[in-house]
């Protein structure tokens, strides 16, 4: 079948010489709806000789003669190839997208609305609260795909308090732009890249069957794995359990499943800084005293300033068939950092950050989605996890690390178990219950869980969830309500990895002169929001 039977509308409409550069948006989609209506045609006249046995001469002949157009050239005579025609028309729908959409990137917008109610039971008995924290979240996502192997993806962030604007404010101390959750946080009005990288993929490694794919830039790092369902995304990579900060670094996956036959096996190895030692371009500050140092060598390394901290790690899911899935992940990461607190004339006082050491990392998870085979709608939907985790620190010789003495080494676990299930309202809606528990030594990377009053899931203690998403128009506006409640048992579960900010003690154990009056005993958080995606 001779192209000329399917019109490229990218050529007719918008590459034409007589839609020059100086025609009207509204004169190309005119001509470019005129085009589309006789490629629908066209298309029609396909479909029916391929539904029947008439041959397509015949149907294309009938249709000249009702159109009282002229006969078919002997190019049109060819046999006709389904696949060849559709290709051929998937590349003339493609370059009109290239051509109308001015940018090749497609973007794509999230907003979430929420308001949370927050209520803690400090270790004196005394309360904090407020009970309507405001906050705005927009999403900017960008997604373009070159060819079928590379890709870049991107997402810029805005998340901010009501009424909160950029500039000092009580209420913004300096970790609240860290760079692991500088756009978790609700505080200015600044949009900040929250990832940005490039992926390539390939069908072979090395001219094996091993499906790969290579990526380096800003990672997507936040909401992994089980996290996700309560937040309502799709999954990152890391495990929500251990990992849930932003970073930038690189990954690299390899699957197996084509070369053992065991459905969903694959490794992903990651890497990552969460911390450059670096002059800056003009002059430097030690981190140490505030003191201005001149500086002749530009993003050289600085010797009084922190090393370099760097992470990596290694995935590895040996089995996922969609229904049942165990999923492993390993890390280490060094240069770990807290707050250097001197006590001059026995005030606490801010003296810069300092390195502490090392620390490694296990998780494993079991999910289920989908309970029995086949027993009943309600749990053919129904989602069930049980996740284990282990940290183990790596103190330097002189630092002691979540409250242990000098270069001793601590061990903490925790568990987390959770379900998700239809809501038998509708059928896009899902219900939730969760609960995890840490032991006083257990620590997770997890500052930018999307929770107000601290990682549940970073807890030396018990932390209890139940939630509800509903959609209300489509899959483009929902709505949750979400409650989380937490129990800590030890101080420092929203610290640092040192003994001044993560020394893990009793709280029942806390006095006035220890600081009970500032340390959190319980927290709850009662959330309620709207989110517009699309």
């Amino acid at each position: 079948m001779n192209k000329k039977l399917i019109l490229s509308v990218a050529t007719a409409a918008l590459l034409s010489p007589s839609l020059s550069a100086e025609s009207t948006m509204f004169e190309r989609f005119q001509a470019m709806e005129l085009e589309m209506k006789k490629l629908k045609s066209e298309i029609a006249t396909l479909k029916k000789a391929k539904a029947s046995d008439v041959p397509l001469e015949e149907v294309v002949s009938q249709k000249q003669e009702e159109d009282s157009s002229d006969e078919k050239s002997e190019d049109e005579e060819e046999e006709f190839d389904v696949v060849e025609e559709l290709k051929y028309l998937q590349e003339s729908v493609t370059q009109i997208n290239k051509n109308t959409a001015g940018s090749h990137l497609k973007f794509g917008v999230d907003y979430r609305y929420s308001i949370d109610n927050l209520d803690y039971t400090m270790a004196d008995g005394s309360e904090a609260k407020n009970d309507a924290l405001m906050s705005n979240r927009l999403w900017i996502n960008m997604d373009w795909m070159a060819n079928d192997n590379l890709s870049f993806r991107g997402q810029l962030a805005y998340n901010k308090a009501f009424g909160h604007r950029s500039g000092w404010n009580s209420n913004m101390a300096g970790m609240e732009d860290f760079d692991w959750i500088t756009n978790e946080n609700p505080y200015d009005d600044k949009i900040r890249v929250r990832s940005a990288y490039f992926l390539y993929r390939n069908d072979t490694f090395i001219d094996s069957e091993i499906p790969w794919t290579f990526s380096i830039g800003r990672r997507p790092s936040t909401n992994g794995h089980l996290v996700n369902l309560r937040d309502d995304d799709k999954a990152a990579s890391p495990m929500g359990h251990t990992i849930n900060v932003e970073f930038d670094g690189l990954s690299s996956k390899f699957n197996f499943e084509n070369l053992t036959g065991i459905n969903g096996m694959y490794i992903k190895l990651c890497a990552g800084r969460g911390g450059t030692n670096a002059n800056p371009k003009f002059f430097a500050v030690n981190p140490q005293t505030g003191g201005i140092i001149n500086s002749g060598a530009p993003y050289a390394e600085q010797e009084d300033d922190l090393p370099d901290i760097d992470l990596a790690g290694l995935i590895f899911v040996p089995y996922d068939d969609g229904q049942y899935s165990f999923n492993t992940q390993y890390y280490y990461a060094n240069n770990l950092i807290d707050a250097n607190i001197q006590y001059p004339g026995g005030v606490p006082t801010f003296a810069g950050m300092k390195t502490v050491g090392g620390m490694h990392s296990v998780t494993a998870n079991i999910k289920i989605h989908g309970i029995g085979n086949y027993i009943n709608d309600f749990l053919d939907d129904t989602i069930f996890f049980v996740s284990g985790a282990m940290s183990k620190t790596d103190p330097k010789q002189d630092e002691g690390m979540l409250g242990s003495a000098v270069g001793e080494s601590k061990t903490g676990y925790s568990v987390w178990v959770g379900t998700q299930f239809p809501s038998l309202i509708s059928y896009d809606g899902r219900w939730g219950l969760e609960y995890n528990k840490g032991t006083q030594y257990w620590r997770s990377i997890t500052y930018a869980e999307d929770t107000m009053i601290g990682s549940k899931l970073g807890a030396r203690g018990d932390a209890y969830e139940a939630y509800f998403t509903e959609y209300l128009v489509e899959d483009i506006l929902s709505m949750q309500i979400r409650y989380t409640y937490i129990d800590y048992k030890y101080t420092g579960s929203n610290g640092f990895f040192g003994n001044d900010t993560g020394s893990a003690m009793l709280i029942s154990d806390l006095t006035p002169a220890m600081g009970s009056s500032m340390t959190v005993d319980k927290a709850q958080d009662i959330r309620f929001y709207l989110r517009y995606k699309y």
